[in-house]
Parts: structure tokens; sequence; C-alpha cells
């Protein structure tokens, strides 16, 4: 316990920042914590942030602030159908004066890359930032280049219209660690919005009020928050559930699940939830923890068969009824 409460201690102290860096962000985003506090724990858990929402509920503008306010690197890439794989990655240039051949990087060489719209470009430019995604390197012409350290994609998508755009495969979708479907905002924010924004001449700008190798270091100390084996065993329930539900007493469940979550999503969930303690002063994670963000790291993870669809009934719906049933130790 004296570990713990040493953890918890550091944790304290280093954590200011991002106290800081919210605050920033809240300065310019009215409401939606949970899209800032998501895209804190992908940053902190090392792990990608899908963005679903319609038009104009200030996605770009978060993914943007949060950059801003850790001083990184960004570079914003809007996804269109007729985007190649080269203007994301980079490629190859010949200089005809000295015969020579050099790599010009792509706006994936950045800490904090906004992939605008992700389903309007095809599948060979959404698979092309896979290997960026997950092994945090980039290979063109034979040569591997790594990536900056932090290095975070923010993608946002629109659920609404569908004309005009490319489904995520499944492998691209499950390199997200979360998914944060960001709502419309309340009447009294919608207000503030207009009293904020409506102005040019006092439009607020984010400060630099962190740098990004502070990310790294609460990262290492990431790694100590304690996950004890009643919370790892509920994490593996949980999972197993959305594959086995007939097993964890919801047989009604089994034919509409077509695919539970994948192994990496209970790598996922332990990270998110460490992360979400984190931000929380803690030195250990609860089930709470784990409660708090299981939405977000199981909804695009959970594949429902037509039959649920044909009933109505939505990942996020399984998953509560998951979380529902699934005694919390």
């Amino acid at each position: 316990m004296t570990d713990v409460q040493a953890v918890a201690d550091r944790i304290k102290e280093e954590s200011a920042f991002l106290r800081g860096v919210q605050e920033e962000i809240q300065g310019v985003i009215v409401g939606q914590r949970e899209l800032i506090h998501g895209m804190l724990i992908g940053l902190l858990a090392d792990g990608h942030v899908l963005l679903e929402g319609v038009p104009g509920l200030a996605k770009s503008l978060a993914a943007q602030s949060l950059a801003a306010a850790l001083g990184g690197e960004f570079r914003r890439i809007q996804f269109t159908p007729d985007l190649l794989p080269s203007d994301l990655l980079g490629t190859q240039v010949y200089n005809p004066k000295s015969g020579a051949w050099s790599v010009r990087m792509g706006p994936v060489f950045a800490n904090f890359v906004l992939a605008d719209e992700i389903n309007r470009a095809p599948a060979k430019v959404q698979s092309a930032l896979l290997e960026a995604m997950q092994e945090r390197q980039v290979t063109l012409a034979g040569e591997t280049h790594p990536l900056p350290t932090p290095f975070l994609v923010l993608a946002t998508q629109n659920p609404v219209e569908q004309e005009g755009t490319y489904t995520l495969p499944e492998a691209q979708v499950d390199r997200f660690m979360l998914k944060v479907v960001v709502g419309y905002p309340s009447k009294e924010e919608e207000t503030q919005i207009i009293d904020r924004m409506a102005n040019h001449r006092t439009k607020p700008a984010v400060r630099s009020v962190a740098r990004p190798e502070q990310i790294l270091s609460a990262r290492r100390l990431l790694d100590h928050v304690y996950v004890d084996d009643l919370a790892r065993d509920y994490i593996v329930e949980l999972v197993f559930a959305t594959r086995e539900p007939s097993e964890h007493g919801l047989a009604a469940l089994q034919p509409m699940i077509l695919y539970g979550a994948s192994p990496r999503a209970s790598i996922a969930l332990t990270q998110a939830a460490r992360a979400h303690a984190f931000l929380e002063g803690r030195g250990f994670v609860t089930p709470l923890d784990i409660k708090a963000v299981g939405m977000n790291v199981l909804r695009h993870r959970v594949i429902t068969t037509y039959e649920a669809e044909a009933e109505g009934l939505t990942p996020e719906d399984v998953i509560q009824q998951v979380f529902d049933n699934v005694p919390v130790p």
C-alpha cells in the first residue's frame, strides 16, 4: 500500500501540467468534457482516438487546441477520395542536379495528426496509416523512419452523411484505443458558444502551457499505476462476455453478436483505466475506472449481427447489457 501511495503522490505532482492543458482547451471549447477527457486518456495511454459526430461540434478544433496547449507539432490531413498514400506518408524525390534520391516526409511525421473525415478516403489510404499507428514508424522506399514521440492520431468521421464515404476496415478501427461519440451541447453551452465564438475580434486562443516531453514522463509513471487481480479479472470477464455472452448469463445476446472484442481490447481497457485513475490522482485502478472508459474502448470492437440491426440493437446497447450483468468485484 505504501508503494501505491507513493505512486499516487508522484501522480499528483507530475499530473499538474495536464490540468493546465485541460483548462486551456476548455477556454476555447465549451462543454464537450467527454471529448476532452477522451483525448487526454488516449494521449496518456499512448493510444489513438476516433471522434465521431455530426459536423460543427468542435472535433477538429479540440484536436488542434490539444496540440497547441502541449506545444507539439500538429498536422491536419483532409481525407478525400483522391488522396494517395504518398500524400500521407511521403515519397522519394529525385534531384536532377545531384542525381540523387531523397525522402520527403509526409504530414504524418508530427506529434499530433488530425485525420479529418477519415472515412472519405479509400481503403488503401486508410490502411497506409496502419503501420504508423501500430508500429510508430513508416517505411518509405525500403527504409524505416521512426515517427516523433509522442505520436497521436485523432481521426474524425461523420456518422450521418454516408455518400462518398468508405467504411473503415476492422483492422483499422481496432487500432483506435477509444471511439468517442461527440454529442450536441446543451442550451446553456450553446449560448456560451455564441458569446465566445461569434465575435471575430475576441475569439479565444490556446497558449502553450506544457511540453511533449512531459507526456513521455507521465506515460512512464502510468506503468506504475497498480492493477490488482480483481480488476484484471473484471476486465477479462467483460471482454469474454462480448465473445461468449451465453456463458455470462446473457444468452439473449448470443445471436446479436457477430464478433466480440479482441485481446487488444483487454490491453486497451487496462491502459485506459490506468489513465483514468491517473487523471483522478490515484495510484490504483478501481472497477469505476474500468466502467468509466469501457464504453469508449469497446463500442467499436463489438460487431453486431443483422438480427441485432433489425431489432434496433446497437453495439452500445450490447455493451451496456454486458456492464449491467457482469458482476463487479
